[in-house]
């Protein structure tokens, strides 16, 4: 996961990651904003507004014997303020992404 320039109120992504490894550092990326998770889902109280996570398992992708887990992610944000949407999906992106090399 790279960090963007900027997110707009809607979008989808292709994570490289499974259920379980998203789950674990979901929390963490959400920082202190209260939220409420479900199965395959969370929403993240944001100010006055709020933004709906949606996931679903993909099948993985094979390059030669490697196996990648992959998830769909779709986010939604209601009533955020642009700066606060901008300022919260910067630190979710930092929090998820992985080490390399």
């Amino acid at each position: 996961v790279l960090v963007q320039s900027y997110y707009p109120e809607r979008f989808e992504r292709d994570m490289g990651t499974s259920e379980t490894e998203w789950l674990t550092a979901l929390p963490r990326a959400l920082g202190h904003h209260a939220f409420v998770l479900g199965t395959g889902q969370v929403r993240v109280q944001i100010g006055e507004g709020h933004m709906q996570l949606q996931w679903h398992t993909l099948p993985p992708r094979v390059i030669a014997l490697l196996r990648l887990q992959r998830l769909a992610v779709s986010f939604v944000f209601e009533g955020v303020e642009e700066e606060a949407r901008q300022r919260f999906m910067k630190h979710l992106d930092l929090t998820m992404q992985r080490g390399g090399g």
